[in-house]
């Protein structure tokens, strides 16, 4: 039950990164939830050292996909209001 709820939480917040257009936010959610994901599994695995040991794998893996897999391009908001398309 506990492995099937790990499970369940890490592709849940998995879904959810792909949310954040900014680079630094896609950056710092991807870092939390790498290490969120990696701590659980980790621990489930190997106990309070594999989860640390998970957690910096996690979070290190986490940061760089996260930036591998922005979009190209985000929505600025102008001072009127209306969005304008930029390379991120």
């Amino acid at each position: 039950m506990r492995k099937l709820l790990a499970v369940t939480l890490a592709v849940g917040t998995l879904a959810l990164a792909g949310c954040q257009t900014d680079r630094e936010d896609r950056q710092l959610s991807g870092a939390l939830i790498g290490g969120g994901a990696g701590a659980v599994i980790g621990g489930l695995a190997g106990g309070g050292t594999g989860a640390l040991i998970g957690a910096g794998v996690g979070a290190a893996a986490g940061t760089v996909i996260a930036d591998a897999t922005r979009p190209g391009e985000c929505g600025y908001r102008t001072r009127s209001g209306r969005i304008r398309w930029e390379r991120c």
